[in-house]
């Protein structure tokens, strides 16, 4: 199967919402529709990830996880990505400077949930990534505490947007991030694996 990349336009603001998206949901769809208005995003893409290297079990087949994502999405403007598999980069710093070589005039924000942003000092080059693009925060009420008492939140204190300026976080430079309070459907991913509804093996679909 042939791959295309999708075309952007220099000046474009498009959030990156990586995840195993094993199985995606309606959750997935709301907060992306949510960042899209509260972060003034033109396209927001969905970054389906080959594996994530902080779980221990792999996620189910690839193609099957794009197919159950394509198929939940209405928005025109949330566009389903394999491109990680596509560049072959495993971690989001890698990811973040290979899509800024091949796009150099978009403005990209990172996009994740603020249960994330806990341990996000975990990740690989954490810091490279808060000082490579802005980073749109969502949260529920109730998550922000912890989030906030990060190390990451405490070392980046000083580059926090207030969410009532969240519509300039993509034209801002980095380091930048910003929390957005979103209602959230209680559905996860790993709910309707245990239920039963989506099998997590690897398989062919």
């Amino acid at each position: 199967m042939r791959h295309t990349r999708p075309f952007l336009r220099p000046g474009m603001t498009v959030g990156l919402l990586g995840g195993s998206f094993d199985p995606p949901h309606q959750g997935h769809v709301q907060i992306s529709q949510a960042a899209l208005r509260r972060f003034g995003l033109d396209q927001l893409w969905w970054l389906v990830t080959p594996g994530n290297p902080l779980k221990d079990h792999p996620p189910a087949n690839m193609t099957r996880r794009m197919s159950a994502a394509r198929k939940l999405l209405r928005d025109p403007n949330i566009v389903v990505s394999d491109i990680e598999a596509q560049l072959g980069t495993r971690y989001t710093a890698q990811t973040l400077q290979a899509l800024r070589r091949a796009y150099p005039q978009v403005r990209f924000v990172w996009l994740m949930g603020a249960d994330n942003l806990a341990h996000f000092h975990q990740w690989k080059d954490w810091r490279e990534i808060l000082d490579t693009v802005p980073i749109g925060i969502i949260a529920r009420p109730r998550d922000r505490i912890s989030a906030r008492l990060s190390p990451a939140a405490r070392i980046y204190g000083h580059a926090r947007v207030k969410g009532g300026n969240s519509q300039c976080l993509a034209r801002l430079a980095a380091p930048a991030w910003c929390f957005i309070n979103v209602p959230m459907c209680d559905v996860s991913s790993s709910e309707i694996r245990a239920s039963g509804a989506w099998l997590s093996s690897n398989d062919s679909g």
